[in-house]
């Protein structure tokens, strides 16, 4: 499932937070008995122009459809925010910050 509120983005912002290099994954458990996982996107316009934030969006999309939901931590809300040299990073180096980053906040 996917955020689009704000103020969910806003409360997810509270929570722990993991910075990589091309990405800060930020999670925070909602505490309201349900297991689902949701995931949010964000990437700012210091990234670059509409074409280069979509690009950044689609890989963090990929990046989540693969890992969040064996993953990511139940019944929790996932930020994905992209960062400037995210565009440039190799795919594989992104797979492997987000496993690091799940990892590091599952604990």
């Amino acid at each position: 499932m996917t955020l689009t509120r704000r103020s969910d983005f806003l409360a997810a912002n509270r929570g722990r937070r993991a910075p990589m290099p091309g990405f800060v994954l930020l999670v925070r458990p909602r505490g309201d008995g349900d297991d689902t996982r949701r995931v949010g996107y964000t990437v700012t316009k210091k990234v670059g122009n509409a074409v280069v934030r979509n690009r950044m969006k689609r890989r963090l999309r990929a990046l989540a459809r693969e890992y969040l939901p064996t993953q990511g931590v139940a019944g929790a809300d996932h930020v994905l925010i992209g960062r400037e040299g995210g565009i440039e990073r190799d795919f594989a180096l992104l797979r492997d910050e987000l496993q690091r980053a799940l990892r590091k906040l599952a604990k």
